[in-house]
């Protein structure tokens, strides 16, 4: 079933403008407008009226339609032809009957000799809206009793680390910097990742404010702030305790407020007065005189703010720094005024408040699960019991994405394993799939938009019925539940249905909100009271209500400078993979020619004193490498990075680059704690010339 949205979206015949809101894994989750004119798309801009993203659609949003209407574009159902995964892809098209059908056999097969658990669903935020994510297809694998997966590759961690001192790490409003006057932009790049959020921090500036950029590159962002502190790689936590110990020296700490909202604070001003600074400069690469103008800054210049992402959690100890930078305004009782505190995700207002009504399987026997960030292992492990012998991929493209790439890649292409993979590009994943069926696109399907990065809620209406074949989703899940006989509750359940289930709450913050008033508005507010201050309105849930301070040391990643020393011999440059090309940042876009930048390639950014020991020049074709891979691409030789750190960008595919890997090919999947995110910047490399540029 569809929705009626969908079906008055099909039958419009004149030129309407239909509303709704992109879906890209980013903290804006931009309202825009669709014109539609004949049933056709004819062009997609920003919603001017919206009180956050206001008109200004990014980079790689502002062609969506390109990508509705490309040539390439997946269309019909298609089945591999007998030969080699993941080369140039050799398909045949299928109707949809034979598609589904030959899925649920092979589903049904693999079950009757495996058991369900052999079945792995492996998806993530190639769209963040709440149905076409994830409601469908959990009450689909659940009823299977498939293998569950830990969706940590990028969140989870932070969510963790603040977890530690809030129990739900609900931040601050990002609205509300606009009160701030000392703002930490800590490992986040706001100008590229979040640009929405900037004008609110300009206005901040504008009536005073101080901005600094803690990051150790010099982003975009860290080039229009007011000071730029470029700590070495990892180590957050250290220069964290360093702040601390300057403010407990200094009497800048807010006893009453400790006193009164949090446990262990007398743990945690111990160990940082242990703190030398001079060895914390020495750690962080961060001179003792700008840790000294840091900290009391932050304690005195006030309302004052840490806003921080995900940008730090891709480590061994992420989940620790996360739990630091929640600790920091605590100390100072940067939280009693609006505009102080800390300012993360804003995902944990909306997890409070939708929730899916029909319940996860549970009892003593449940699906084993594994960690995303392992899937190389999970497909390649010889002693898997029960082996993986289906995946099924949907909102994900894992041969790109997901670190350690050749075990993902060797995975993937196993002739025993039978791989469905919805999309709507023919993907580095797609490449390896025997069944690749054709998704919808934002402004084909109905959806409920929360965001990460602001308060409003969005309904995103279809604007235009599929093209060619394409199918929801939901709708893939719902003929799958009804081919394979399965009746449990939830899985006939059509899209308006689950939007409307997961508005139908009792919580204060959906206070009449509902479908209705959202498909006549567009979007609207959660319902938080204006300058809602977590710790001080009682929404702190650990279990005594108070803020969980505690010790604090800072411990370097295995796979960091400061960490084993035999691997650091033989690979001796930490790498970080960024976001940094705008018009795709994440892998949505990393094969469509028109989003990548002017030089048509991935390069690898090192500093000139690691560049000129190895006979590097601008341009030349290097060779970066490690135990688990190695990745050959031209090197741009710039100070943007610092000595003994080497950069290059995340998320390019395969038919990008000139040996068919990527970054991740690189990257170390060890999840910090056995949960959470996969330390990608927990990397060492090695650099050497391949041969000059021609």
């Amino acid at each position: 079933k569809g929705s009626g949205m969908a079906d008055a979206a099909a039958a419009q015949t004149g030129t309407t403008i239909v509303r709704g809101a992109c879906h890209h894994d980013c903290p804006d989750t931009c309202a825009w407008e669709v014109t539609v004119e004949g049933g056709r798309a004819v062009r997609l801009r920003g919603a001017v009226d919206h009180p956050f993203t206001a008109g200004e659609l990014c980079p790689k949003v502002n062609r969506y339609l390109d990508r509705v209407y490309h040539p390439d574009r997946i269309l019909r159902p298609l089945r591999r032809v007998p030969g080699p995964r993941g080369g140039e892809p050799r398909f045949e098209p299928v109707s949809w009957d034979d598609a589904i059908a030959e899925v649920a056999s092979r589903l049904t097969a693999a079950i009757d000799r495996h058991g369900p658990e052999t079945v792995l669903p492996y998806s993530f935020a190639g769209t963040q809206g709440l149905i076409q994510m994830g409601v469908m297809s959990q009450r689909f694998f659940d009823a299977l009793g498939a293998t569950r997966v830990h969706r940590h590759l990028c969140g989870v961690t932070a969510w963790l680390g603040a977890a530690d001192v809030h129990g739900i790490p609900l931040g601050m409003d990002p609205e509300d910097l606009r009160h701030s006057r000392t703002i930490l932009l800590w490992g986040t790049n706001t100008l590229v990742t979040n640009r929405h959020l900037w004008p609110t921090i300009e206005a901040a500036r504008a009536d005073g404010a101080v901005v600094v950029v803690v990051d150790p590159v010099r982003t975009t962002t860290a080039e229009r702030v007011d000071h730029h502190v470029q700590l070495r790689p990892g180590t957050d936590v250290a220069l964290v305790l360093g702040m601390l110990h300057v403010i407990d020296r200094d009497g800048l700490v807010d006893r009453a407020f400790l006193d009164d909202h949090t446990t262990g604070s007398d743990e945690l001003l111990a160990d940082a007065r242990r703190v030398d600074l001079d060895a914390t400069a020495a750690t962080t690469g961060i001179d003792v005189a700008t840790i000294e103008w840091l900290a009391p800054t932050f304690a005195t210049r006030r309302p004052a703010a840490v806003r921080v992402l995900v940008g730090l959690e891709h480590r061994q100890h992420g989940q620790e720094a996360h739990r630091a930078l929640a600790m920091l305004p605590a100390v100072t009782g940067a939280w009693r005024e609006r505009g102080g505190g800390l300012c993360r995700s804003t995902q944990q207002y909306f997890d409070q408040v939708l929730v899916d009504p029909v319940p996860r399987r549970t009892g003593t026997v449940r699906p084993r699960v594994v960690n995303m960030a392992a899937l190389g292992e999970v497909l390649t492990d010889p002693d898997l019991d029960p082996p993986i012998t289906v995946l099924i991929v949907h909102n994900c493209n894992p041969a790109t994405i997901t670190p350690d790439q050749n075990p993902v890649l060797a995975g993937l292409a196993r002739d025993d394993l039978f791989t469905v993979v919805m999309e709507q590009a023919m993907t580095d994943t797609a490449r390896h799939a025997d069944l690749v069926l054709p998704a919808t696109t934002q402004v084909e399907h109905l959806d409920l938009m929360n965001a990460w990065g602001h308060m409003y809620l969005s309904l995103n209406r279809p604007a235009i019925a599929p093209v060619g074949e394409a199918l929801p989703n939901t709708e893939v899940f719902r003929r799958l539940a009804v081919a394979m006989g399965l009746d449990a509750p939830g899985l006939a359940d059509d899209d308006e249905t689950m939007v409307r289930q997961l508005l139908d709450s009792d919580h204060p913050w959906l206070d009449g909100i509902d479908l209705e008033r959202l498909d006549a508005e567009g979007w609207v507010r959660l319902n938080v009271p204006d300058g809602f201050i977590p710790p001080m309105d009682g929404a702190t849930a650990t279990a005594d209500g108070r803020l969980a301070l505690g010790p604090l040391e800072y411990r370097p990643g295995d796979e960091t400078p400061d960490g084993d020393a035999r691997l650091v011999a033989r690979y001796p440059l930490g790498l970080l993979t960024r976001k940094q090309h705008v018009r795709f940042l994440n892998s949505h876009y990393g094969g469509f020619a028109d989003h990548l930048p002017a030089e048509g390639e991935p390069r690898l950014d090192v500093h000139p004193d690691d560049a000129d020991p190895r006979g590097i020049a601008d341009g030349d074709r290097v060779r970066v490498f490690n135990d688990r891979g190695s990745v050959e691409l031209r090197a741009a030789v710039v100070d943007r990075v610092q000595p003994g750190l080497v950069t290059m960008p995340f998320g390019w595919w395969s038919t990008t680059t000139s040996d068919g890997r990527g970054a991740n090919v690189l990257t170390n999947p060890r999840p910090g704690r056995n949960i959470g995110s996969a330390a990608f910047h927990d990397t060492l490399v090695q650099v050497e010339p391949v041969g000059p540029s021609s």
